[in-house]
């Protein structure tokens, strides 16, 4: 297991590591080994990162020994015969039957099947003398990180950003070590860190993951779906980002946290649309957007894409954290879903504590999601934030 920072050189050591046991390099074991799983967080991540990137496997390898890559097939094969095949973590399914002796999985902590993908794939883990496998990834604190991480049988290596600096431009550093350094956010990124939750966080990752659910959103009856938006005040490269996060009510009262399209220093009318695309994509009943910043100017903006769009105008008058207390509350009843894995909000939950987020930013995803939940178990107490 490669736990790494950004641009730490994760992809290309995976990459390295394929065509080292796909050629037979005794640094890697010989003979050549092969089937080989590649695994990615989609099937478009495996193909423009793992397979076609800057860093990826037809990148790497010299022109005698370079793989062709069969789209119709989804399959590398090497001039000496050996194939890897691709696989997306969105369909653990796909890895029932097939069987390999080596496998490359990228970025596992933004699996969002993470456990289904992986137990599928040990069952496939069965051919050759030495079946074996490597994961590279930014490190998240996801019950099977932790669990690898904590096996005795995996070997770990931490990779920093910093160790890489070599081969980024310089101004990778200037820019952004500078702001993170040191956070919370800094520690996972960029130093490869795996940081567990903040002891005061208002939201704990294992009552999330408890609660996680799987399916098609259709398929549990919502009977109201809304769009919470957190407009940021500006446009600028240093402004905050949208928060832009969907939630369904279900029959049984459940809330199920549907998406998270939250944009960064994006112009108004770019996240405007994105709110309007995920109002359609999801027939939604309403938009509730937080107007303490842009008072009607929300409103107005989002008009401008879709002149019916139903705006449900929304003004903090307490902190975020009061805000977010009944919704923390409502977490650990298990009255608060996620369907599906969102990373980055989930990572900006369990950083949330009294003052914040660890890294001094707005908690943009925490807010959008708080006034979403709000808005759909709030409706009955307040008048302010009935949907329909």
């Amino acid at each position: 297991m490669l736990l790494g920072g950004r641009a730490a050189g994760k992809t290309r050591a995976g990459a390295e590591w394929v065509r080292g046991i796909a050629t037979g390099n005794p640094v890697y074991g010989s003979p050549a080994t092969a089937p080989i799983a590649l695994i990615g967080e989609t099937f478009a991540a495996v193909r423009d990162v793992m397979i076609d990137g800057v860093s990826g496997l037809l990148a790497i390898h010299a022109a005698d020994e370079r793989p062709t890559w069969e789209k119709t097939r989804a399959r590398l094969v090497w001039p000496n015969g050996l194939t890897a095949q691709a696989f997306s973590a969105e369909d653990p399914e796909a890895l029932r039957g097939p069987q390999f002796a080596a496998a490359w999985c990228d970025e596992v902590g933004k699996w969002r099947r993470a456990e289904a993908v992986w137990d599928m794939l040990q069952f496939g883990l069965r051919l050759g003398a030495r079946p074996r496998q490597v994961v590279t990834t930014t490190p998240r604190p996801t019950p099977l990180i932790r669990r690898l991480v904590d096996d005795p049988r995996t070997v770990v290596t931490r990779m920093r950003s910093i160790d890489n600096a070599a081969n980024l431009a310089p101004g990778f550093f200037d820019a952004i070590v500078g702001r993170y350094d040191g956070t919370r956010l800094g520690r996972q990124e960029l130093d490869g860190e795996l940081v567990e939750d903040r002891p005061d966080a208002l939201f704990r990752r294992e009552t999330i993951e408890r609660h996680r659910t799987s399916g098609q959103f259709d398929a549990f009856g919502l009977g109201r779906i809304v769009i919470a938006v957190d407009p940021p005040v500006s446009s600028s490269a240093k402004a905050d980002a949208c928060g832009i996060v969907a939630a369904g009510l279900a029959s049984d009262g459940m809330v199920l946290v549907l998406a998270d399209r939250t944009v960064a220093a994006a112009k108004p009318l770019d996240w405007a649309r994105r709110v309007v695309t995920l109002y359609h994509a999801l027939s939604a009943d309403a938009v509730v957007a937080e107007v303490n910043q842009g008072g009607e100017m929300v409103a107005t903006i989002l008009h401008q894409i879709d002149p019916d769009l139903p705006v449900r105008p929304v003004r903090a008058k307490r902190g975020k954290w009061l805000r977010a207390e009944p919704v923390a509350a409502l977490y650990e009843q298990g009255r608060v879903r996620h369907l599906g894995l969102f990373p980055e909000l989930e990572d900006e939950l369990c950083d949330f504590g009294p003052d914040g987020v660890s890294d001094g930013r707005s908690p943009d995803r925490v807010d959008a999601l708080v006034w979403a939940v709000t808005a759909l178990t709030g409706f009955d107490r307040d008048p302010r934030l009935r949907m329909i």
